[in-house]
């Protein structure tokens, strides 16, 4: 290490069935003391909390991991302690035990060599220089690691594959070669290996079962312990198994015995790569948990991905979402229910507050039964039509809307909800093209047309405001003009009596008004039941006021006066129309004058 150089970094990649990890650093000179620091990280260069080590309190400076992760890069970093002057020369090996084979460990590994691992240095002087460091002169048999021998418990044993059966977004379902009945000896644990895709499986939720076949214990009180651990089997010692804890690693415990049978296990938005699962069988003793002796357990493991969580349950549904191109499923829940998977009832509605707020959503439809007897007695059948058609599906709509239990749905969802956002915005237009008292051809036009926009305006956004404001100012906008051409023409303010204006619009106006502030800016999904049923109310009661009176019959015409002054008129010989007579000898008389 050249003395403008503060650090050396190293990396080397630690693969599958590796029991133990030791980094040591050897043959240190050019200094008192060999004043370093070792610091080692897994998947990424060490920080200031990362595992460490002295090397001037510890001879040899040696620094071990056990169980580390597999299949992923571990990064050395030897330090210089502040304020050493010089150059120091060191050489770092790290070796690493195979588990599969404990009476032999791997040929230590020189980060210095160029075909695994890549030497940087981080520069002293401000930043982060990275260069090559001088390359460490190979051991002459001076000082080498002793290979470590593992005892018999720390062995790994092998470990069966899963196949992989894709159904559908995060719903995939694992099986395991000659199961799913699996046999756990008492003399070693039996591990299985998931292997979950990145992006394609980090969106759904891990669901495990353990149940146990208790005809299979023959009568000793057995139970069957299950380890979880990403990136590496926890089948060490005993106490691993029964905790699922290491210093470094930490994973999810199962237990199952005759008393509790099943366990489940969910891991929401699990992390990919590999997952282990190490299940054990021990004996329950006085001293705790031992090794049993001639019981073999018989175990049915059950493991695949699904989107949510018990599809989210009554309270809730389950839906796939995307955010900044990640791709997830998640529970929306209703009727105050919380949790993953809608399960959390802290602050859930009770069984009367949901019927309450379905018969209030429901029952407020009634308003709409006097606007259509107003408008079936003046004679307004098509606006009585629309009415009678909002009002049914409005109810259904909401019974069907319901959170929770208290739902009624006698058709799609969809459709109810689409029949019933149609039904409101054309009472809406039709009341106020009925006000414009237009030309019978004209508001027939303006209804149809009104129909198939507002059609179109709903498939493209049915929440959006202006799908209400929209067609409500363009009708205000017609019957605008419609009432001022009339004023202009009669030279008179229409309506003409002072009466319809303050007993029927000036109220019907304010109503309406009312309405629409409730629906955008106080409706919320807290209080959606109640200002909602308000909601109804105001907009049937407003059409009530707003409809306007039946039309005046039109004076029929009398038979049109004789012109008085010459003419004549040709008749026509009864006989000669019945092909009685020759036309030819028709007589004279069959001309007659006025």
């Amino acid at each position: 290490m050249a003395p403008h150089n503060r650090s050396c970094l190293y990396k080397v990649f630690v693969p599958s069935y590796t029991s133990r990890v030791l980094v040591e650093v050897l043959r240190c000179h050019g200094a008192e003391g060999c004043p370093l620091w070792l610091r080692v990280r897994a998947k990424a260069p060490p920080l200031h909390n990362s595992t460490a080590l002295d090397c001037r309190e510890h001879d040899p400076c040696q620094l071990a991991l056990d169980l580390p992760f597999w299949q992923h890069w571990y990064y050395v970093l030897v330090e210089k302690h502040p304020g050493v002057p010089g150059t120091i020369s060191f050489q770092v090996t790290v070796q690493l035990t195979d588990c599969s084979q404990p009476s032999l460990a791997r040929p230590p590994f020189l980060p210095s060599s160029a075909s695994m691992n890549m030497p940087h240095s981080f520069g002293s002087a401000g930043g982060m220089a990275l260069g090559d460091s001088p390359p460490p002169t190979s051991p002459n048999g001076t000082k080498h690691p002793v290979p470590i021998t593992s005892p018999a418990s720390e062995r790994c044993w092998p470990i069966r594959p899963t196949l992989r059966n894709e159904l559908d977004t995060f719903s995939v379902h694992f099986y395991i070669f000659f199961g799913p009945n699996v046999s756990v000896p008492p003399d070693r644990p039996a591990v299985f290996v998931i292997n979950l895709l990145p992006v394609l499986d980090s969106g759904g939720v891990l669901n495990l079962e353990l149940r146990l076949n208790v005809s299979s214990l023959c009568g000793e009180n057995v139970t069957v312990f299950g380890c979880l651990n990403h990136e590496v089997p926890l089948t060490s010692s005993d106490n691993a198994s029964v905790t699922c804890e290491t210093e470094s690693l930490a994973g999810f415990l199962l237990s199952v015995n005759a008393t509790a049978s099943l366990s489940r296990l969910r891991i929401p938005y699990p992390q990919t790569g590999s997952w282990y699962l190490s299940l054990r069988s021990l004996c329950a003793t006085e001293h705790g948990f031992e090794p049993c002796t001639n019981v073999t357990a018989e175990v049915y493991l059950r493991t695949y991905l699904s989107p949510c969580i018990n599809d989210c349950g009554i309270y809730g549904q389950c839906k796939l979402l995307r955010t900044n191109n990640y791709l997830y499923a998640a529970c929306e829940c209703k009727a105050g229910w919380n949790g993953w998977g809608c399960t959390d009832n802290s602050e859930a509605f009770s069984y009367g507050f949901q019927l309450l707020s379905t018969l209030l959503l429901c029952l407020s439809n009634v308003m709409f039964v006097p606007p259509v007897a107003i408008a079936v007695r003046s004679h307004y059948l098509l606006e009585a039509a629309v009415y009678i058609f909002t009002m049914f599906f409005s109810t259904f709509y909401h019974a069907c809307d319901q959170p929770g239990i208290v739902v009624f749905c006698i058709m799609e969802y969809d459709v109810l909800q689409f029949c019933d956002f149609l039904g409101s915005l054309m009472s809406v237009w039709v009341t106020v093209i009925a006000m414009a008292r237009l030309q019978p051809v004209v508001k027939q036009v303006l209804y149809l047309l009104g129909a198939m926009l507002l059609s179109m305006a709903l498939q493209m956004d049915r929440h959006g405001l202006w799908n209400l404001l929209g067609p409500s100012l363009f009708a205000l906008g017609i019957m605008a003009v419609a009432w001022t051409a009339r004023t202009i023409r009669r030279r008179h303010c229409y309506p003409p009596t002072w009466k319809r204006w303050a007993f029927y619009l000036c109220p019907g106006a304010l109503i309406a008004a009312a309405a629409v502030l409730l629906y955008a800016f106080v409706e919320t999904e807290e209080n959606y039941f109640y200002i909602h049923s308000i909601w109804h109310l105001l907009i049937a009661g407003s059409v009530g006021f707003l409809l306007p009176p039946r039309a005046k019959p039109s004076r029929r015409l009398g038979p049109l006066p004789r012109r008085k002054g010459c003419g004549y008129q040709l008749c026509v010989n009864e006989q000669e129309e019945l092909g009685l007579v020759d036309p030819a000898v028709a007589s004279i008389n069959s001309i007659c004058t006025s």
